[in-house]
């Protein structure tokens, strides 16, 4: 017989709150600093942290299908910051004088309306190119090679890190294009373009997650490896393809994280892939393979940016803040982990 009282069921509830944890947590320090600090609910605050929360639901967007497939992705922020890098060094004002290219758009044939400057789109796709290689070499040494998502994530971090230094000779890539920074500064009836972008990736996510094949497989490799392969699944080429779309998602991450900074360097998004992972942990996806949706996932990434803002408005060092989010990152997968054992 279920523990009733009043027409709650306890057992439920008590369910609830051990899988809800961290996020009522978070939230209860959120709704203490909305209470305590003046400036906190505001229109210019809430778009601050739209316009931060975009760039990380990506990011979140990206290693959610390695997470669900029981693997992780490390190379994540290092991905996005060479995307930062490349699209950075092409979309420097033209007369800024210490631009990285020197004096190369003076030998560029007029491009339309453009003049001599290189479209943004145009770039923006030579950068998603260039990080799905990335990707896909991640995803044919997990697939073939069998190398640990673990291993070869964090090779590949290692690895791209070394080619950003090579590329930028460690300079800090400032002065960017109007158009181009505009993209992350703008609003749409003080709705952020970037927040209006992400809603738009968010929503394809969702449909390849819950209407395709490529999704079913994705949660059917996280349940069972060996039952979905034995079953038909091409679990090879579907692991490729979920890394390889990972890393599309994080080179559009650096792209616009690029513009929303004004810059681009070697030291951009550094943490962000723990930040990814404990996002997408607090949002539902479990570290054990095979949960996760993409309506939890911008729940998780929206309540860990607004405690990461609450943060700010206490006053807190920079420094404690990476102890505060550290210790959340570990209490939120140690709480996966132990409501995985529960389930067993």
């Amino acid at each position: 017989m279920k523990n009733l009282i009043n027409g709650i069921d306890f057992n439920e509830f008590k369910r609830f709150l051990s899988n809800n944890v961290i996020v009522i947590l978070l939230l209860i320090i959120v709704v203490y600093v909305g209470f305590t600090s003046e400036h906190y609910i505001s229109i210019l605050n809430l778009q601050n942290v739209l316009r931060n929360a975009s760039v990380r639901l990506l990011m979140a967007f990206g290693v959610s299908g390695c997470l669900i497939t029981r693997g992780t992705d490390l190379s994540d922020s290092r991905i996005s910051a060479i995307a930062g890098c490349l699209a950075a060094s092409f979309l420097q004002k033209m007369e800024y004088d210490m631009r990285f290219f020197g004096n190369v758009y003076g030998n560029l044939p007029e491009i339309g309306k453009w003049g001599k400057e290189y479209p943004i789109f145009a770039i923006l796709v030579v950068v998603i190119i260039f990080v799905a290689i990335l990707g896909l070499i991640n995803g044919l040494v997990i697939a073939y090679l069998k190398v640990p998502p673990f291993i070869a994530t964090l090779g590949m971090q290692q690895i791209v890190y070394g080619i950003i230094m090579l590329y930028t000779h460690n300079q800090n890539l400032g002065m960017l294009r109007a158009d181009y920074t505009a993209i992350a500064s703008g609003t749409f009836y003080s709705v952020p373009y970037l927040f209006i972008i992400t809603f738009v990736i968010g929503a394809v996510m969702w449909f390849l997650y819950n209407m395709t094949r490529f999704g079913k497989y994705m949660y059917a490799i996280g349940g069972n490896e060996t039952a979905a392969e034995v079953s038909g699944i091409n679990v090879k080429f579907t692991l490729i393809k979920i890394y390889v779309l990972a890393a599309c998602l994080y080179g559009l991450a650096g792209f616009l994280s690029a513009a929303k900074a004004g810059s681009a360097s070697q030291s951009m998004a550094v943490g962000w892939e723990l930040e990814a992972i404990a996002a997408c942990t607090i949002g539902g996806v479990s570290t054990a393979g095979g949960m996760g949706k993409i309506s939890d996932i911008v729940v998780g990434v929206l309540v860990f940016e607004l405690m990461k803002n609450a943060i700010n408005f206490l006053g807190i060092s920079m420094d404690f803040q990476s102890v505060i989010i550290g210790t959340i990152i570990v209490i939120a997968v140690a709480f996966d982990i132990r409501n995985y054992l529960a389930k067993k």
